[in-house]
């Protein structure tokens, strides 16, 4: 999992290198970074889902559940990778223009809870914080929902032009949540 979780960073180190990034090197590092960021996020959201609707109890299956936790670090990772290149290459590391940016793109301000959210996920992912927390681990690790639905909306601000992927992945988020409201819903 840590190599298949690793091979998106080599790819775009690859292109650095090799001078395949485009007209706008800073932008495309910028947003493959952070659409990784949402494929690990999609990825550690499907686990439980796929699991419950297939109802796998094959062990050769139970290891896709057991690598969730790996997913979401991921996930933590290139959303870290995606704010760091984004302030090295695209703002030269001026904090400055950062907060001036905060105020002209909104869509930058939205996000910042997610990303608090997600380093306290990934900072109380491990056995130790599990047991600490007790019931309150699970109850912060749902936040990861209220994640999804700000990175979708820190996508679907950006748009300029063409809304197709902030819709697609407005899809992906509701087929993903929406199994998790109706097990609710049952429940209560």
């Amino acid at each position: 999992m840590f190599l298949v979780g690793v091979v998106p960073l080599l790819w775009i180190t690859y292109r650095t290198v090799t001078h395949q990034l485009g007209a706008d090197p800073a932008q495309t590092i910028v947003l493959f970074l952070g659409e990784w960021a949402l494929y690990f996020l999609f990825a550690s959201l499907a686990v439980t889902p796929i699991r419950r609707l297939v109802r796998w109890r094959h062990v050769h299956f139970r290891w896709l559940q057991t690598h969730r936790r790996m997913l979401g670090l991921f996930c933590l990772f290139y959303v870290l990778l995606h704010i760091t290149a984004y302030l090295v290459f695209i703002l030269g590391l001026d904090f400055a223009r950062f907060g001036q940016q905060l105020v002209e793109r909104p869509y930058i301000l939205v996000t910042m809870p997610a990303v608090v959210l997600l380093i306290a996920l990934g900072v109380t992912s491990t056995q130790g914080m599990m047991r600490r927390l007790g019931k309150r681990w699970l109850t912060l690790h749902k936040s990861i929902y209220l994640v999804a639905l700000l990175a979708w909306v820190h996508v679907f601000m950006q748009v300029r032009s063409s809304y197709v992927d902030a819709v697609l992945y407005g899809v992906i988020i509701l087929l993903l949540l929406a199994p998790r409201v109706i097990w609710w819903w049952r429940k209560h």
